[in-house]
């Protein structure tokens, strides 16, 4: 058996979308960072191994943006087939090769050291090399879910349901009580050229009718069986080996009822490609924060001073008993889209270097029945990782970034492309100071703080091919950086012409499924120029294949003018661009 210990700055537990997203964000900021992941893939419920696709804020132009936005472009661009296997990789390139970031796979975290009320390390045990790892740090990460570091380290927590009348929240039952929503096993069918047959396994439960599955949506091509549900009514943390035994009996048995007693669709050539055998979890354990976020701020909007983030979805209340409920397996009560999500919700009351991103923040069960979808998840992981950049390099806890800077955190997650509804970006002082022209139209939006359309404005400037916006200086100036945003299409869908859109991967795979491709309104090649002292133009950079939104371009360069060509798009005859900011 061997020891191996890691000293670091940050150390985030748990490798879902939040903790990848935490830990990506700290090292880019300079942060010495270990992320610790108790699996073999990245991604937590939208990995391969529960297949979950990634949800986000309803409505027009709410796509969230900054680093989840950069793993689904690149999964969009890598990834034409739809494989989760490439989509792992996606999610294990970012963080196995990101600069300051050392990735622990096979680790799950069982033990914590504490000092006077701080955590001073955490140990797992590595499956994979039957090595104990210990990462000692500066500031910690639960990211985990279940947020084991509550019980190892005194923080507190809660599980189950408030009172209705302790936060004055309509939609919580009378008394509280420790039931959550429940674990799924999701299954996901191919079609395919012939008739496929299906033998259950003797132990799969029998469903002979479509009354035996009251009220659960069962069209193969319009769901991803999210309600094969249980353990709400359970402990869903201790008693989930045995719920998924429960699980695996009713997923197969669903899908012996949809192949081979449906009368409803047909499905003579569909074949059962996979069945989860690791349960996605809704809801365990949940941290309490400075700040307890409940439904009352969910539908206020959540305008809050310290807002980091944003929800969108509705508040999607999932019956604890799961299929044992004959009636409706959820409510989707009303949320606005968007609101706001305060800072104070992601770090521990008690332990004092201790944060928290994922369905386990600070908020009541009828909050987090919304908060809970990864797309937001992920955002919280870049907010909580941008704090701990800023605390690290000022030797702050994370409650003193919310009383010293909170605004810094908020400007740096809007200039690092995550969008915070109700802000404004400042733009740089190169940029604010210049004087701006373009070879068409109007392109003041690009300096305007506003990357989206929001507020009824489309705040993008509007470019042909060969079409150029530019930068003339005050004076000469070197110029080390520029970011740029483009339209990635924050609308787009995926979709067949027989099935409901898919997300970031299919839920099922027909065969009349399409290519899985950049957005066409994306800008695929362009160019940056810089105006030497004889008035000549020169290129300094030029990109042919870019297939993000958010583009950070190095200069290094002095300068009295820098300008930013259009060559082409991935499809669509105009681009738009929402930033170009030069420092």
């Amino acid at each position: 058996m061997k020891n191996e210990t890691h000293e670091v700055d940050f150390c985030v537990v748990g490798g879902g979308l939040a903790g990848l997203c935490a830990a990506v964000a700290a090292a880019r900021h300079g942060v010495k960072v270990a992320l610790v992941q108790d699996r073999p893939v990245l991604g937590g419920n939208a990995s391969s191994e529960i297949r979950m696709h990634v949800c986000g804020a309803h409505g027009k132009d709410n796509r969230e943006t900054g680093i989840v936005e950069e793993i689904e472009l690149e999964n969009m661009y890598r990834n034409p087939a739809a494989s989760y296997s490439i989509w792992d990789s996606v999610l294990y390139g970012l963080a196995r090769y990101q600069p300051n970031l050392t990735l622990l796979l096979n680790c799950p975290v069982n033990a914590a050291e504490m000092d006077r009320g701080r955590i001073r390390s955490v140990t797992g045990w590595q499956l994979t090399t039957e090595t104990r790892q210990t990462v000692r740090a500066r500031l910690f990460a639960d990211c985990s879910g279940d947020s084991i570091l509550a019980p190892l380290s005194g923080a507190e927590f809660r599980i189950g349901r408030e009172a209705r009348g302790e936060y004055d929240e309509d939609i919580e039952p009378p008394t509280a009580d420790r039931r959550t929503m429940g674990m799924s096993c999701l299954i996901q069918a191919r079609e395919t050229d012939r008739p496929q047959e299906f033998i259950p396994p003797a132990w799969a439960n029998r469903y002979p009718t479509c009354e035996s599955l009251p009220k659960r949506h069962h069209d193969v091509r319009r769901t991803n069986f999210w309600w094969i549900e249980l353990g709400g009514e359970d402990d869903s943390i201790h008693d989930t080996e045995r719920l998924r035994d429960e699980l695996l009996k009713a997923a197969f048995g669903v899908w012996d009822h949809v192949k081979n007693h449906c009368p409803r669709q047909d499905v003579r050539n569909w074949t059962l490609e996979w069945v989860g055998f690791l349960p996605g979890k809704r809801e365990s354990r949940r941290y309490v924060g400075d700040h307890v976020l409940t439904q009352n701020d969910v539908r206020a909007e959540g305008r809050f001073d310290d807002l980091v983030a944003y929800g969108g979805w509705s508040m999607d209340d999932h019956h604890p008993a799961g299929m044992r409920h004959p009636g409706e397996p959820t409510i989707f009560h009303p949320a606005p889209s968007p609101y706001g999500i305060p800072y104070r919700c992601l770090y521990s009351r008690n332990v004092a270097n201790l944060l928290f991103a994922g369905r386990n923040i600070s908020a009541t069960h009828a909050a987090m029945s919304s908060t809970r979808v990864m797309s937001t998840c992920a955002t919280l992981g870049q907010a909580i990782g941008t704090a701990a950049a800023i605390a690290v390099r000022d030797g702050l806890d994370p409650r003193g970034v919310y009383e010293k800077r909170i605004d810094e955190l908020q400007q740096t997650l809007m200039d690092d492309d995550c969008h915070l509804p109700f802000h404004r970006r400042r733009v740089p002082e190169p940029t604010a100071r210049a004087k701006l022209s373009a070879s068409r139209g109007e392109a003041e939006s690009l300096r305007n703080g506003m990357d989206r359309p929001a507020g009824g404005s489309d705040n993008a400037w509007t470019a042909a091919a060969s079409d150029w916006a530019q930068y003339e200086l005050p004076a000469p100036a070197t110029l080390r950086e520029a970011r740029i945003a483009f339209d990635s299409d924050l609308n787009r869908e995926w979709r067949c012409e027989d099935t409901a859109g898919f997300k970031n991967l299919p839920f099922c795979y027909p065969r009349s499924l399409p290519a899985l491709r950049p957005p066409a309104t994306l800008v695929r090649a362009f160019r940056l120029e810089a105006r030497g002292p004889d008035g000549s133009w020169r290129v300094v950079q030029r990109c042919e294949n870019n297939f993000q939104r958010f583009v950070r371009v190095p200069l290094e360069v002095t300068t009295s003018a820098v300008r930013l060509t259009v060559e082409s798009t991935w499809g669509a005859e105009t681009a738009r661009v929402f930033r170009f900011d030069v420092r």
